[in-house]
């Protein structure tokens, strides 16, 4: 079985046809009035999302808010978001970045955050994607979206501005530390241990805390979740990890195993699970007894009653059964 493409879009064996397609009067226009809109705005606002850049423009979501408006050359109503959008980040002069899309010439990119069909927006805060619309919204729709979106971000303390580089403003020493409840010590002490890296000494300090007391679901969860950080410590390029295991298929297990940490490290549970059922599927023996315990690993990182969770343990009884 071929282990599902969340993005929908096929990037193995993919050859890219439109390089030998004169563009369209349209896409000529709309190619024109993005560079026109691009320059009207301030450096870094609006810009064009490229494997290059990905990186830089998705770490900037823990300053600025980043809209990820992902069309294709190929769809007319992509033509009629993107301007919007434009319009929009120019208006509200940084208190966003547009980061634009072309899914047919980075197919990979549209991959990553799971996008079913185009036109489409994908808002990042703080690393994490939150849908925001599919088609082509007014721009009343864009405007109260926005608002909603800004108001998110500011709870969040995500409050920069991209056209003048502004970052957040830094809380006052003691501000926020006064409403957190104290974490009992085992629990300070691996908290303590992750800020600095240390995997080892904070899966210590979680495996005492739970050998002291078999019940604290708290620390369970924390040795998964340093567990799954100290996995994609060393990765630098996300993209790269899911382009590699989607072209080698769910036969690779090594290679399935850390684009699902990937994509549950980048908030995407349905997409991990999906892959690693995929991968049950298709193996068997020490292989699929492998995947099983690192699904169920993943599990633990999540809501048991989200329907992810849900949907992946009923698919996981049918592929082992």
């Amino acid at each position: 079985m071929n282990q599902p493409n969340p993005s929908g879009l096929d990037i193995r064996g993919a050859v890219d046809l439109s390089m030998l397609q004169k563009p369209t009067p349209a896409q000529e226009r709309a190619a024109a009035a993005s560079a026109a809109a691009a320059s009207q705005a301030a450096p870094g606002v609006i810009v064009d999302l490229t494997p290059e850049n990905f990186q830089e423009v998705i770490e900037s979501s823990a300053q600025v808010p980043v809209i990820v408006a992902i069309g294709a050359s190929r769809s007319a109503t992509g033509e009629q978001m993107t301007p919007v959008l434009e319009r929009a980040a120019i208006a509200y002069q940084g208190r966003f970045r547009l980061a634009r899309v072309d899914a047919d010439a980075q197919p990979q990119i549209a991959q990553a955050f799971g996008i079913q069909a185009v036109p489409c927006a994908v808002a990042v805060i703080q690393g994490q994607p939150l849908p925001l619309f599919q088609g082509s919204p007014s721009p009343e729709q864009v405007a109260q979206v926005l608002e909603q979106l800004l108001a998110a971000a500011a709870e969040a303390g995500v409050t920069g501005n991209a056209a003048t580089g502004e970052a957040p403003a830094a809380p006052a020493p003691g501000e926020d530390e006064e409403d957190l409840p104290e974490l009992p010590p085992l629990h300070q002490a691996a908290y303590e241990a992750i800020e600095a890296g240390d995997w080892d000494a904070a899966t210590a300090a979680y495996q005492k805390a739970l050998n002291e007391n078999p019940a604290d679901l708290d620390a369970k969860a924390g040795i998964a979740q340093v567990a799954l950080m100290s996995r994609i410590d060393g990765v630098e390029d996300a993209l790269a990890v899911l382009t590699a295991a989607d072209a080698a298929g769910p036969g690779d297990v090594p290679a399935n195993l850390l684009a699902a940490d990937v994509e549950l490290a980048a908030r995407r549970p349905g997409a991990a699970f999906a892959r690693l059922i995929a991968v049950i599927r298709a193996t068997s023996g020490e292989d699929r007894e492998t995947a099983r315990k690192r699904l169920v690993e993943l599990f633990e990182l999540e809501d048991p009653a989200s329907e992810d969770v849900k949907r992946a343990r009923r698919e996981l009884a049918l592929a082992l059964f």
